[in-house]
């Protein structure tokens, strides 16, 4: 294996697609109308709740991070929750209910009218994930999802953000972008300065 040719043709491949990202106004109009959504909210005292499974899990808890702690700069922390993260809810719940209710039964406990909700999947077809948007549409929650290039179910979410890739570790490459961005919009618009 030649380990240089392949290292370019993986670095080739993510700038490929992050340049489509790039290119595609309407996507980032879309990028744009979540990250006011989620501007708005915060500056109405909701919060963001963010969740996905495996990799996507771990973006929702790094996302949720950026946003309670800072991302470019000091200022006062943003109410945000991750609900891949604590095992004990994730274990009672997927005991007493089934791994599918995991987020609803979350966000029926944790949400609130006004909050956002910002679902991760690279394929958009997760259970838990689906599932997770009649509690959205119940307690007045916006419903945003980052997934992948292919028509899925998580497309009846308000807010569908598509990587135009069908790769996995490109789309997540992309979803990581994205949700930096949509932090770093929230936290100049709240707190920056001219």
């Amino acid at each position: 294996m030649d380990l240089i040719g392949t290292i370019k043709e993986q670095m080739a491949e993510a700038v490929k697609v992050k340049q489509a990202l790039l290119s595609d106004e309407a996507l980032m109009e879309k990028i744009a109308q979540v990250a006011d959504v989620m501007v708005n909210a915060y500056k109405s005292g909701h919060k963001t709740l963010w969740a996905g499974n495996g990799g996507s899990a771990a973006d929702a808890q790094h996302m949720a991070g950026e946003l309670v702690n800072k991302f470019s700069f000091d200022r006062p922390g943003l109410a945000a929750l991750s609900l891949s993260t604590d095992t004990s809810i994730i274990t009672a719940v997927g005991n007493d209910y089934g791994f599918d209710r995991l987020f609803a039964r979350q966000i029926e406990a944790q949400g609130c009218p006004g909050d956002v909700f910002l679902g991760i999947s690279t394929s958009g077809k997760s259970p838990n994930l689906v599932n997770a948007l009649a509690a959205c549409q119940e307690k007045g929650i916006t419903s945003v999802a980052i997934v992948g290039a292919n028509p899925c179910p998580m497309d009846q979410y308000d807010f569908v953000i598509h990587v135009p890739s069908r790769v996995t570790p490109r789309i997540q490459e992309c979803q990581t972008l994205i949700g930096h961005i949509l932090c770093f919009i929230v936290e100049n618009q709240l707190f920056g300065k001219d």
